[in-house]
């Protein structure tokens, strides 16, 4: 299951591609089932050489400044013509139009759902909706706990006050009976 981050850092690489000129850029779901290793495919296309090493190098910069996040290996940035950059939760395939025609990756992972970047921003704001009720719900029960937490020791408190505040006054003093003045 794909976490939160990897879903924003995958928002962030299309964007760049989309800033960059990308065509065709297109997000795949893997099937876990499937395919093990990886959660996404981001996969775009590039009129040309430099072009496909901008989108790249464009991604590489805004995952490092974002999320501190590199990438694990990047193959084919010299040619141009296909370059893979491997984030490990999701693959970036970068190509040239023609190669992406060749290669059609899309074809080939068939069990892959096409997600939309409106409907990947929606289920990440959906599970950060569901993780921050989650967390308030946490801190109302953990500040409900709190504020019954004085009030317990004060009942608990309560009847040792008492006690010590008996034990702590004086001990009446019984009246002498007035003696009779031996001087006199």
């Amino acid at each position: 299951m794909a976490s939160n981050e990897t879903r924003e850092m995958v928002l962030a690489a299309a964007k760049v591609c989309e800033d960059k000129k990308g065509e065709e850029t297109t997000i795949l779901e893997l099937d876990p089932l499937d395919s093990g290793f990886t959660d996404f495919f981001l996969i775009t296309s590039g009129i040309n050489d430099r072009q496909t090493q901008a989108i790249a190098d464009g991604i590489e910069l805004e995952l490092k400044q974002k999320f501190q996040a590199y990438p694990n290996s990047v193959e084919g940035r010299k040619l141009g013509e296909w370059i893979l950059m491997d984030y490990v939760d999701f693959v970036v395939h970068i190509f040239l139009r023609e190669r992406r025609a060749y290669y059609d990756i899309e074809r080939l992972r068939k069990t892959a759902r096409r997600v939309a970047t409106g409907d990947l921003l929606a289920a990440l704001t959906e599970k950060t909706i569901a993780a921050r009720k989650k967390a308030g719900t946490a801190t109302r029960n953990r500040t409900a706990k709190k504020a019954a937490l004085p009030a317990a020791r004060k009942k608990a408190a309560a009847p040792k006050a008492k006690k010590s505040a008996e034990s702590s006054k004086p001990a009446a003093k019984k009246k002498a009976s007035p003696t009779p003045d031996r001087a006199g």
